[in-house]
């Protein structure tokens, strides 16, 4: 059965840390400049603009965001349409503009931090916290995208099958040559539990139980699980997985490549013909007791200015 998978997206934020240990080269824990996509900086910015006025502008009141790291250009053109023009740095805790790890964003919500995030569906962590609490999250549908799964260039492997990804993420597949590969050792990395692709893989895997990582396999954050892939030593026998956007406009990293799944390569064109198997939603989250300015926020989204932001940023809108 084609696994639908509501995307979670997810990177660890903070300053580019390089670290090593016994088993790879210096990589980099956070590979993506969100400078390009800052609302209000000046210079060169990669944040998508509308062509015309946009038909909803904040003065005061502005709704306090947080989101996902692979969520942070589209929600940045949002606010470069909406907001007032300034700069709002998304590492400071006081800014309205924030931009937290997506198990941070969920948490900042249910403590009334912030108004709104932009992520995908919650863990069940974060599900259980929201009942404990007597809250319930609110999800709008916003855009589409694709979790994909990759591995270093230099690898024969060309397309899995689902089952073949099961098989591998429960442990039950070890070797390359199990698949018609080389005769290697598969390295499948994973991300820390919560984490948005972590929990897409946990969606993927149905009731199939997720092995149990080990201290080399477990990448902190997703631009790390991308370069660990690449990694000159992982050549042969590594794979990761991450979303479409991310791995291809944020990052773009030459060393790997990306996996057929079920023969279907993941693109634009196959997550709007919902031909791709791991295809699915992010969201606009609250906890259904949104302000007014909130509510109007998140209507101008589905709207088509907002629509259009999404598609030109470099996700699929929900009316293709």
């Amino acid at each position: 059965m084609k696994a639908k998978v509501l995307l979670f997206f997810y990177i660890f934020i903070g300053t580019m840390v390089f670290t090593q240990n016994n088993d790879d080269p210096i990589i980099i824990n956070d590979a993506v400049r969100l400078v390009e996509y800052y609302p209000g900086s000046t210079g060169i910015s990669k944040v998508a603009l509308l062509e015309e006025e946009s038909k909803l502008k904040f003065l005061t009141n502005l709704p306090i965001l947080d989101g996902a790291t692979a969520l942070y250009p589209v929600y940045a053109s949002f606010v470069t349409a909406v907001y007032p023009r300034r700069y709002y740095y998304p590492y400071d805790n006081d800014s309205i503009v924030k931009c937290s790890t997506t198990s941070l964003a969920y948490d900042n919500l249910l403590e009334g931090k912030v108004d709104l995030i932009f992520c995908t569906e919650p863990s069940r962590q974060h599900l259980e916290k929201a009942k404990e609490l007597g809250v319930e999250f609110n999800l709008t549908p916003i855009g589409r995208d694709a979790f994909v799964f990759f591995v270093n260039k230099n690898n024969p492997i060309e397309n899995l099958t689902s089952l073949q990804i099961r098989n591998i993420y429960s442990g039950e597949i070890t070797n390359w040559n199990e698949i018609n590969g080389i005769d290697e050792t598969i390295i499948a990395y994973q991300r820390p539990e919560n984490s948005g692709s972590q929990t897409a893989l946990q969606v993927i895997m149905e009731k199939r139980q997720i092995m149990e990582p080990i201290k080399e396999t477990l990448a902190g954050g997703m631009g790390e699980i991308i370069d660990r892939v690449s990694s000159y030593r992982n050549y042969k026998n590594a794979i990761g997985y991450s979303f479409l956007f991310f791995t291809t406009e944020m990052v773009k990293n030459q060393e790997i490549k990306l996996l057929g799944i079920d023969g279907i390569f993941p693109s634009k064109e196959t997550i709007q013909n919902n031909t791709y198997p791991f295809s699915g939603l992010f969201y606009a989250v609250t906890l259904g007791n949104e302000t007014e300015n909130v509510r109007k926020f998140i209507n101008w989204i589905l709207s088509a200015q907002g629509q259009y932001l999404i598609e030109k940023t470099g996700y699929v809108p929900l009316g293709n």
